[in-house]
Parts: structure tokens; sequence; C-alpha cells
């Protein structure tokens, strides 16, 4: 008889916090440029240089524990964790592990209509170490120490899920959350969002867990997706040879569709934790932690409550909408320009998914403003352009921003509402389409559509189809 697995898999998140400047310096925190630019003594690792705490990372952990329902460390502090890497400069990392800022919380997360919480064992605070660059002609290592002393936030989640899917809607979820903070911008192809994945099996029903292997490099959810499947199989596989799943890091390749592995899993003695002596605890006392609680934005389910309650948008809308901060801020932004919510909602549905689409970009990418699809939409209700010469506009302010006033001033595209100009167009029309005339007059409706285009056509889309259904009935 065969056996039945289940798939147990915890997460380890590390985020890259949306500061300006380092955890323990003020080196810039800017992704890119130019090679060990944004360095100074304390993130090279200089001997003698002291670290000095961002007060705005503190604030940042504890919004995202807040919101992950988490109890917030009162009185916390920092630990070296001891390993040699060449992208490490000190040969340590300041991290935590005695006192961890944040424990105990949880998140709600939705797979096939079933409901299901993901705990989360912890958050906490730590620096991000360099990065290695190989380089494959001289076969050598180069060091970037521009990433070094970024604020980063490792959320620890308990081995709470079963299978991919479930691991996607967690990321997802906690994607969101930390968007709509604004305490990072996520980008897992940027690294600023990269989750290990601690994966083990067991028969059905046992209650004891398998041995666990820790997965990296994953920076796409259809990467983390495949290696869960990937390493699920490889897992069972080994059981059913009788061999044993060792406890180690792997590394997945995701364009050859494998894993590897890296090193035998470490446990905590083997870095030798200690407290850090150059740090001095936190403490965050009942006025600080109100102040955070106080700015805690609107988070995406109370924003489709919100819009539920005071717009008339169909559901389906609300969640794509909000799906993403950049396309609800942009949709809330237009709105308070004056624009109606369903025609924002009309442009970001349709023209805006259709040129994301048609991009290959995402939601979060949009970098058009506010400002100018709300005038964008004022000129098509004001009629000064018709429906046609709107959505071409729209394409220059998806691609450049452009202002839509101006762009239309330069280019020639405002309606035609000279009814002299327009009524000698469809008398030229009328003449040249002979047969169309008299199947109109036959009965035929289908005709006045044809009569329409060619009108249309001849004002090069510059009227409005309307009137000139409505002039061309007059005149017929």
């Amino acid at each position: 008889m065969n056996k039945v697995y289940e798939t147990v898999i915890g997460l380890e998140v590390h985020v890259e916090l949306a500061t300006k400047t380092k955890i323990f310096c003020g080196c810039s925190t800017a992704f890119g440029g130019a090679p060990n630019t944004h360095t100074c003594p304390v993130c090279t690792g200089m001997p003698g240089s002291l670290p000095v705490l961002n007060r705005s990372v503190v604030e940042k952990a504890v919004a995202v524990g807040l919101a992950t329902n988490c109890t917030i460390t009162r009185n916390c502090k920092f630990d070296r964790k001891n390993y040699f890497y060449p992208d490490n400069p000190q040969n340590y990392q300041i991290s935590q592990l005695y006192y961890p800022i944040c424990r105990d919380g949880k998140i709600e997360i939705e797979v096939d209509g079933a409901k299901k919480f993901i705990g989360i064992h912890e958050i906490h605070m730590e620096e991000d170490a360099g990065k290695l660059v190989h380089d494959p002609y001289d076969d050598s290592s180069l060091v970037d120490f521009n990433r070094s002393g970024v604020p980063l936030i490792e959320i620890v989640s308990e081995p709470d899920m079963r299978s991919a899917e479930e691991v996607i809607a967690y990321l997802d979820k906690l994607r969101l959350i930390i968007q709509y903070l604004g305490a990072s911008d996520c980008k897992l192809n940027e690294g600023s969002m990269r989750a290990d994945v601690n994966l083990s099996i067991r028969e059905m029903g046992a209650e004891q867990f398998g041995t666990r292997t820790e997965m990296k490099n994953l920076n796409s959810f259809k990467a983390i997706a495949r290696a869960i499947e990937n390493e699920r199989e490889r897992q069972i596989d080994l059981l059913e040879e009788g061999k044993e799943v060792i406890q180690e890091t792997r590394r997945w390749d995701d364009a050859k569709g494998y894993s590897y592995a890296m090193r035998s899993k470490e446990d905590a003695q083997d870095y030798r934790y200690f407290p850090d002596p150059d740090l001095v605890p936190v403490r965050i006392s009942d006025e600080w932690l109100e102040e955070i609680r106080a700015k805690q934005p609107e988070l995406r389910a109370e924003k489709q409550e919100r819009y539920k309650r005071e717009y008339d948008i169909p559901e389906y809308d609300i969640d794509i909408i909000t799906s993403s901060k950049r396309m609800a801020d942009i949709f809330e932004e237009t709105i308070a320009l004056g624009a109606a919510p369903k025609k924002v909602s009309n442009w970001l549905m349709v023209e805006t998914m259709r040129l994301l689409k048609e991009h290959e970009k995402e939601a979060d990418e949009i970098a058009f403003s506010a400002e100018n699809l709300a005038k964008l939409i004022r000129m098509v209700e004001s009629r000064v352009i018709n429906g046609t010469v709107a959505k071409e506009v729209f394409e220059q302010i998806f691609a450049e921003d452009i202002d839509p006033e101006q762009y239309v001033e330069e280019h020639g595209l405002k309606t035609v509402s000279d009814e002299g100009a327009m009524r000698s167009i469809i008398e030229e029309v009328i003449a040249g389409n002979p047969q169309s005339v008299e199947d109109y007059r036959n009965g035929k409706e289908k005709a006045i559509g044809f009569l329409v285009g060619q009108t249309m056509k001849a004002m090069k889309g510059k009227a409005d189809p309307g009137m000139v259904n409505q002039m061309l009935r007059e005149m017929l």
C-alpha cells in the first residue's frame, strides 16, 4: 500500500526596510549605485568603529509586528551572530536571538475558499550582509558592501503551511501588509524581500516532524512554488528508497529546475551568539508604542470594507484595485481630484490592466500620476476628446505620464464640434456611399454604423460619435 505524505513548511522571510539610511550608520540604502560607494567604516566593519541604532528601523519593525498581531517586546537587545563569509565584513552579523522585537503573531490566509491562520514565531531586526559578484572570466569573486548594514527584519513563521499554494498566499498577504505600511517595497527581483523555505515531510497522521531542509535563492513566487514541489518529491523519493533526509541548506537553481546541497544546517550554538557589547538595550515606552500604533495606516481588509460602503463599484474591481497599494493610492487620489469612482475604476480595470499585461509590468510599477488621469477623465466628460482619442492619450500617460491637456493641444486631437465642418464631411460620406444610404432607408439599422465609421475615419477620429450619429439620422 502506498504511503500518503504530508508536507510541513515554515518560512524565514527577510525584508529590507525602507529607511533612507542603514541600521547602524548614516550611509544611503538606495538600490544600485557604483559598488562600494554607499559605505563607511561602520558598515565595512573597520576596527574601532561604533554602531548607532537607527530609530526608524525600530518603528518600522514594531509597525509590522502590530499589523501581524504580534506581542511587542518592550525591552529588547541585539546579539552578535558569529560566522565567516567574504561578504560579512565584521565576521559577525548584528541580529537578535534572545529578545526579538516581536513574538507570537499570526495572519489569516485563504486558499480555495478555506481560511486558515499561519502563526508567526517571531520578527527580529538585523543588518544585511554585502554582496558577492562572481566573475566567470577570471574565476574570481568581487565584494560590494553597498548592501552591508541595510536594515532587515526577519519574519519567522511557525511550520503551519502544508502546500505551495498556502506558502504563496502567506507571502502575498505578508507583502501587502508591509507595502501598505510603507515599511518596504518588497521587490523580490531586487532582493528587498527574500524567502527561505524550511520543508519536511511526514506520513499523513504522524505527529512528529520529519527532517527539514532549508531552501535558499528564491527570488520569485513562481520559483518558490517550483522549489517546494521539487523538494517535496526529492524527500519522498529518498524515504521510498529507504534513505534518510539530511538536515542541510540547499540552493535552488530555477533555470535548471533542481536544488543542490550548500552546507549542513547550523544550529544556534554554531554561531556562538552573545549580546552585542557596543549597543545599548532598546526600551519601547508606552508613549512610543502608542505613537507608532496611532500612525498605522488603513490596511487592505479595512480598505476593501470602506470601498464597499463608499463607492458604487463591483467587488471584483475592489479586490483588484486593493491588491496593489500603488493602484489603491491612484484610485483614491484621482477621486479626491473630483473624478467619479466608477470612471476611475474603469480606467484602472480596463486600460491600465491591459497595458500592464502588454508591458509585462506589475501594478506596483505604475508610473503615471493621479493628476493626469483626473485631467483625462474630465476631458472625456466635457467632450473635449472622445473615447477613442482618450485611449490613445492614456497610452502616452501610462508610458511617460504626459500632461493630457498639453498633449491633446499639441497634437490637434480635440473633438471637432463645429457643426458646419461636420455637416460638409457627412454630406461627402452620404454622397460617396449610396448603397449604405439606400440600405438604411430600407430599414437596415446596421448601415448607419458603417456611415458613422466612415465619417469618423474622414475626421481622423476627432468627432463625437454620438453627435455624428444624430446628424447622420437627421440628414438622411
